[in-house]
């Protein structure tokens, strides 16, 4: 059984109810945050911090627990909503505290790849040039009775040496200039590859880890969502999700959330990129919609904010 951290002594008891009911469950069951993420598409860390009483879970993550768990999805789903509307009613100074928290967390790792990034390709793309050590000192002259000693008043020549010296010197310049070109050209090739390989997702991953690496790989997830917008029925469709009621918050990311930054970007509210990633700045969006459409303005799109996306 896994041993779990207290949760938050400030959170609310209907949230802590609905926390303590999915962390047995998941005991219960033998599952690890690996096996959770794959059989429920939600990632590792996000389940991490939904079981850390973080973040509320949404009711789509919900309802895949009960699912794969086997347990009663009314009763479930029924402990979810009291929650989630125990969670609205939070104080408004402890959200946007867990939020920046949160934002500069993300934002301080980010930061440190990118650093290590650089100083990775900066080591392989700069490969060191060995110098040739040119001396044009004279070999010595040998002592004995074989030594020549030069004629009174003239001068000791360099002529027959001078050919020797120079190519010497100019083998030895040959062969350092051969091997920083090949060092060159390595170092060109393995940039290339790991460009093209960042480029298309790198190697596919496991089948079991699949859910779980598309959520924690923004690369892949910026090339999987577009925005194919479409009107069906009097609703506006982007192509990602089909959710009508399913709650998005902070931290999530997937399908849901590339749908909400479509919509958002439809309506003429700017949420960033469309990464399916729910961060900064597509909470902050969600916050203006919820504005404009006089709706209570929390950061999280519930079925009310979905309504006014597809309306």
């Amino acid at each position: 059984m896994s041993r779990w951290k207290a949760l938050p002594a400030e959170l609310d008891p209907r949230v802590r109810q609905l926390l303590v009911r999915l962390r047995r469950l998941k005991d219960h069951n033998g599952l690890t945050m690996r096996q959770l993420a794959a059989r429920t598409g939600y990632s590792a860390k996000s389940w991490e911090r939904y079981l850390s009483g973080r973040s509320v879970p949404p009711r789509d993550a919900v309802e895949a627990m009960a699912r794969i768990c086997g347990d009663d999805a009314v009763r479930l789903l029924a402990l979810h909503e009291v929650a989630v509307e125990a969670w609205r009613d939070k104080p408004s100074g402890t959200q946007e505290q867990a939020t920046r928290e949160q934002a500069t967390q993300e934002q301080s790792t980010q930061e440190q790849s990118t650093q290590e990034q650089s100083t990775q390709e900066q080591g392989v793309t700069e490969p060191a040039v060995m110098e040739p050590a040119l001396s044009d000192a004279a070999p010595p002259v040998p002592a004995g009775p074989e030594a020549v000693a030069p004629e009174p008043g003239t001068m000791p020549t360099r002529a027959a040496e001078g050919p020797r010296i120079s190519r010497r010197s100019l083998s030895i310049a040959l062969v350092a200039g051969c091997v920083a070109l090949v060092l060159a050209a390595s170092a060109a090739v393995f940039v290339a590859v790991r460009f093209v390989g960042d480029e298309k997702g790198g190697a596919p991953a496991p089948a079991g880890h699949a859910a779980s690496t598309a959520a924690a790989s923004p690369a892949a997830t910026k090339a999987a969502y577009r925005c194919r917008l479409e009107r069906i029925d009097g609703r506006w469709y982007a192509g990602n999700s089909r959710a009508t009621d399913a709650t998005v918050a902070y931290g999530d990311s997937g399908p849901q959330v590339a749908e909400v930054q479509c919509l958002l970007r439809r309506a003429g509210i700017s949420p960033g990129g469309i990464d399916g990633m729910f961060g900064p700045l597509t909470m902050g969006a969600v916050e203006r919609l919820q504005k404009q459409a006089h709706l209570d303005v929390d950061g999280i799109a519930g079925p009310n904010t979905w309504k006014a996306l597809r309306g």
